[in-house]
């Protein structure tokens, strides 16, 4: 049986758990080759084994993504190996803080913004040549409620996400005539170690895994997915336009 991603070169950042290796795992079932990168090193081999499980294949890539050099080296790495890429995932990112605005350091700030924002917008620079070689270059970034909610006590990461998809909408605007589609995925409340930081009294029983979530980021990454600039809530099983405010 013909796989529907196969050929297809999948990059994931923050592949070593949660919502990052769930969604490679997918890919790798679906037939992507994965370029996975995280910082923890155990974790992307733990990947590593569960794509061989499935005769998937992976090349691993411990890279923090505050290296903006090394988000280029990795680029240039890519296209020497295969001169394209597919289907990039922008998954990796950080919660910060949770307290009030004032009581947060600057450089506390400016370290969740490094993470969650810049490193997107290196891996933009670097990767659309190497989208635009694909017949149908996907990319998905992962955001959040807090995004648009400016939920108390977390403003680095609100903020962040917030820039992230103003980031997203614009690059995909700038993309729409061409073969590349550019869309943001929101999970929502979801059974990671993220959420359990956040909410360390929550019953984890009561959220869905990172393994459904995936199962509804695959189709954004597929080539026969046309929608550009959206937004998919995966709460509600919605994709959604962006309105201005009125």
């Amino acid at each position: 049986m013909t796989k529907p991603l196969a050929d297809r070169i999948a990059l994931v950042t923050g592949a070593s758990r949660g919502i990052g290796f769930a969604t490679a795992l997918a890919l790798a079932k679906a037939g992507a080759h994965i370029v996975a990168t995280a910082r923890t090193q155990g974790g992307l081999e733990e990947l590593d084994d569960e794509i061989r499980k499935v005769g998937g294949s992976a090349t691993l890539v411990p890279l923090n993504l505050t290296d903006f050099d090394g988000i280029a080296r990795l680029g240039a790495g890519l296209h020497e190996r295969y001169g394209k890429l597919d289907i990039l995932v922008g998954n990796a990112g950080v919660l910060g803080p949770s307290s009030p605005v004032g009581h947060i350091e600057l450089k506390t700030f400016n370290d969740v913004m490094a993470v969650n924002v810049s490193a997107n917008f290196q891996l933009i620079r670097c990767m659309e040549p190497l989208l635009r070689q694909s017949d149908a270059g996907r990319a998905v970034f992962i955001t959040a409620g807090a995004a648009t909610k400016a939920t108390a006590y977390v403003s680095p990461y609100a903020t962040s996400k917030a820039a992230l998809e103003t980031l997203a909408r614009a690059w995909a605007n700038e993309t729409a005539n061409t073969a590349i589609r550019v869309n943001l995925f929101s999970p929502g409340p979801i059974r990671t170690r993220m959420r359990a930081a956040l909410m360390p009294g929550e019953d984890p029983a009561t959220l869905d895994t990172p393994e459904q979530v995936a199962e509804f980021i695959v189709p954004l990454c597929a080539p026969e997915w046309t929608e550009t600039g959206k937004f998919y809530d995966y709460k509600t099983r919605t994709l959604m336009s962006f309105r201005a405010p009125a």
